[in-house]
This record gives structure tokens, C-alpha cells and sequence, in this order.
């Protein structure tokens, strides 16, 4: 005999209970921590170092720096001129080699731009204003360090070819401004090595620097490094056409250039006195730099990707 069929048990409203089968609980085995500004300082320095747009640009930038330098100091040293200060000759390859680290300063964040990389950067690190951070503080000490090595080298180049001539005359009487002699040789003082080395490294960081800033504020390549290029050259060029009757909005632009500041720290400036260092040039850009960073923060934090 068939056992009668079994059914579930009414449900009010006439319908049936059906039961539900168990919801499977996941949770995740991994850590979940804060990302912090060293993790996000660590991600960018694997960044930067990996791609090859690094490792040219800042290639190309040590061989203008001490290649120019030494076709500079070589027909000094033959034709025995006491007129330029011992540590100048770098002054000619930096002039070149600032701009390999502006376009890197740009590519920076505008590779990232480009590729849409920089989704999965702000997906790993919704914090905006510490990737910025990150990638500002990575890139200053990559570019000061390395453009205060190069030039550290054109420096000991420079004085070992140019000190100890002796000067002699006229020469002697009235030197050129900024050359220094010391019991009628020529020689380097302190500040003079300060100023060609860390005070030249501080110059060309701070310009990548902002450049990274205007970077992150246009979001493409050849238009923030092309704006740069108008930063660097346009002001020494304005200066050039302008009359007569502007000499002094002429001499302003001439003295804040980027060549002249460069020129300034090697004691050796286009225009004014001869003792100038180059701090008032390194201050003014510093302060420029923090307004256009100021500036990049807040455009980065308000706007979409």
C-alpha cells in the first residue's frame, strides 16, 4: 500500500512555508589596515624608479650637465682667462639639463593622467592630498639629489682645471666681479661651492616641483611642460624686446629668470653686482612653488579623475 503523499504544513494565508536555504558567511582572512603616507611614499618611489622615462630623462641630464661643462672649461683653460669665476663653467650644461628635470617633474603625474593609471592610484589611496604628497616628496629628493651630485662633479672639474692661475696686472687690481683670489691666484670661496651645488640643487628641485604642481593642475604632458618652458625661457626673452624707456621692469625680468638665478648662484649673474648668491631668486621661486602646490591640492580634492 502506497504511503500518502506528505505535504508541508499551511503557512497562514493559505500558502506553504518554504524554507530557506543557509546564507554562506564570507569574511576576509587578510588584514585590513589604514594605508599610510610611508606606504604611499613607498608605492611612488617603486613608480618612479621602474619606468624608463626615469631613467632617460635624468640619463639625459647628466650628460648635458657634465658633458657641456667640460667642452666649457677645456678652451677656458687654454686661453688662460682669469675673468670667469672658478666654479662657473657648470653654469652652461645646467641651463640645458634644468629642463630634463622639469619634463620629468611633469611626467610624473601626467603619465598617470595619460594611461588612467591614476584611477588605480586613488582607488589604493582615496586620500588625494597624500598621493600628492608622495609623489612631491619622492621627486624633490630624487631631483635634488641627483642634480647636487652632477653639479658637485662640474664643480671638482671646474677646480681643478680653473683654480690656481695666477692673475696678475690689471686683472689683479680691478677682478672681474665674482671671481675671487686669494695671494693672487684665483680660487673658490665657501659660499661659491654652497651656491654651485646644494644652492643649484635646491633651484632645479624646486622648479620640478613645480612643475609637478602645473602637472597636476592641467593633466596633460605637452601642455604643462610646454607652460614651463614659457616659465624657464619667456621672461629673459620678454626682456630682450622690451625699450629702453622699461629698463626697470626689464632688469626685474632679467634678474628673476631661471638663466640669471642659475648664473646668480654661480656668482656670475647676467645683470647687477657680482656678489650676488641667488638667495633672493631661491626664495622667490620657493614661495611660487608652494602657491602653485597650494594650488594643486585644492584642484585635486575638488574636481573628478
Amino acid at each position: 500500500m502506497t504511503a500518502p503523499a506528505q505535504f508541508p504544513a499551511s503557512a497562514p494565508h493559505g500558502g506553504y512555508q518554504q524554507q530557506q536555504p543557509p546564507q554562506p558567511q564570507f569574511a576576509s582572512q587578510s588584514p585590513v589596515a589604514q594605508t599610510t603616507l610611508g606606504q604611499a611614499v613607498r608605492s611612488e618611489w617603486t613608480k618612479i624608479r621602474t619606468v624608463r622615462s626615469t631613467v632617460w630623462t635624468l640619463g639625459v641630464m647628466l650628460v648635458l650637465v657634465i658633458g657641456i661643462n667640460l667642452l666649457v672649461v677645456v678652451p677656458i683653460d687654454h686661453s688662460n682667462d682669469t675673468s670667469v669665476p672658478v666654479l662657473a663653467p657648470g653654469l652652461f650644461g645646467l641651463i640645458l639639463g634644468q629642463l630634463a628635470i622639469i619634463t620629468l617633474g611633469v611626467l610624473v603625474i601626467t603619465s598617470e593622467y595619460g594611461t588612467g593609471m591614476i584611477r588605480t592610484t586613488l582607488t589604493a589611496c582615496p586620500q588625494r592630498s597624500r598621493v600628492l604628497t608622495a609623489k612631491a616628496i619622492v621627486f624633490f629628493l630624487l631631483s635634488f639629489v641627483t642634480t647636487t651630485v652632477a653639479c658637485t662633479m662640474t664643480a671638482l672639474i671646474s677646480w681643478s682645471v680653473m683654480s690656481g692661475k695666477r692673475v696678475s696686472g690689471y686683472d689683479l687690481e680691478d677682478p672681474h666681479p665674482g671671481v675671487v683670489i686669494k695671494d693672487g691666484v684665483t680660487a673658490a670661496s665657501g659660499t661659491e661651492w654652497l651656491g654651485a651645488t646644494v644652492g643649484v640643487g635646491l633651484y632645479v628641485a624646486l622648479l620640478g616641483l613645480l612643475a609637478l604642481a602645473v602637472g597636476t593642475l592641467l593633466r596633460h604632458s605637452a601642455g604643462a611642460i610646454t607652460t614651463m618652458l614659457g616659465v624657464v625661457l619667456l621672461p629673459l626673452l620678454i626682456a630682450i624686446f622690451l625699450p629702453s624707456s622699461l629698463d626697470e621692469a626689464r632688469n626685474k625680468l632679467v634678474r628673476f629668470s631661471a638663466p640669471n638665478s642659475l648664473a646668480s648662484l654661480y656668482h656670475f649673474p647676467m645683470i647687477g653686482e657680482g656678489d650676488q648668491n641667488g638667495l633672493p631668486q631661491l626664495i622667490t621661486l620657493a614661495c611660487v612653488t608652494a602657491v602653485l602646490l597650494g594650488a594643486a591640492y585644492a584642484t585635486l580634492n575638488s574636481r573628478d579623475v
